[in-house]
Order: structure tokens, then sequence, then C-alpha cells
């Protein structure tokens, strides 16, 4: 799995969740991670959530840290939203870990009660994608500005090691999958 953090500014709307938009864009074809930081305004026709599409919900943040993950090796709906649920636990974790507490109902993460996270998870005909974006500063919902984090080197630093972790996590289960005999055999 390759993780790639953009070192210019780039902003997200919503188109990036498509398959392929990591080769398309930066010639990678395998697993990806790609972590930028930027605006965010997701446009109607990019929405993926029905729910917010039919109540014309607007989503948005004038600075974000996006997370756009790609993974090849299935195309199941539910796997990919348990991958999501599993990066949104290691992001809880890793803020844990900063000192900062946040609670989690399902893939969102809030921020003494004020939503911190937004996120989505879908498939293609050739692969899984999920966005996570965490609010660097918002007027309305929670933010790592709030939280603490709000220099640039400490986002850098946040971008960079949730992209390691995540990786470490993948590469781990890749030994495990290696090492495991299956039922029944002795």
């Amino acid at each position: 799995m390759k993780c790639i953090i953009l070192p210019e500014k780039y902003d997200y709307d919503g188109s990036q969740i498509s398959s392929l938009w990591a080769y398309n864009s930066f010639g990678v074809q395998e697993d990806s991670i790609i972590i930028f930081r930027g605006a965010c305004d997701v446009k109607i026709e990019h929405m993926i959530d029905l729910e917010d599409r039919r109540a014309n919900e607007s989503i948005w943040s004038e600075d974000m840290v996006s997370f756009i993950i790609e993974h090849f090796d299935s195309t199941d709906l539910k796997l990919v939203y348990a991958r999501q649920r599993l990066f949104t636990a290691l992001v809880r974790e890793h803020l844990a870990g900063l000192g900062i507490s946040t609670s989690r109902k399902g893939d969102d993460l809030f921020l003494e009660g004020k939503k911190l996270t937004v996120s989505i998870a879908s498939t293609s005909a050739v692969s899984q994608k999920i966005h996570f974006g965490i609010n660097v500063s918002h007027e309305i919902y929670g933010n790592l500005r709030e939280a603490g984090i709000g220099d640039n080197e400490g986002i850098v630093r946040f971008m960079k090691e949730i992209g390691e972790t995540y990786v470490r996590e993948f590469e781990d289960i890749e030994k495990d999958l290696r090492k495991s005999r299956p039922l029944g055999v002795v």
C-alpha cells in the first residue's frame, strides 16, 4: 500500500472519490492512501450519501485534511464500510494518544459534542474508495485548531502519522493472512 502526502494545497470537491483517481492523478496503480490539505466543497453531483443528497445538505470546510483511500482487492460494500470504521477508530486512537478526547458514532468523530469529521465509503467495478475528512478550522463544527493542533507543522505530522498507521495496519493484516492455516488443515 502506498501513502502519498501532497505537498501543496489541494481542495476536495468530491470528484476524488472516483475510482482510479490516484492512478489518473499520480500514476498510483496499487492500494493507496492519498492525503492532502485544502478547502472542502462537495457539489451535489459528487455526493455519494443519498441521505445528504436528498436533504440537499452542504459538505464544506474552509480548511480540511482529506484522506482518500483506495483498495483493489474487493468491491464488497460491507468490507469497505468496515475498513472505513477501522480508519475512523485509528484516527480516534491517534487523537487520544495526543491527549484529545473524541467520541465516535459510526464513521463520525465528535469533539466536545461537535462533529469533527466527514466520511463516505463506496465501491466501483474495480475498487473500494473511502474519503475521510477532518476539519482543521471551521466556524461551526469541531476542528483540530480547537483541539490544539493548529500549526502547520503539527498538521503535517498528523497527516503523516495517520497515513503511516493505516499502511502499517494493512501490512500487518497481510502478514497475518500468510501465517494463518485454514480451518480443517492440520
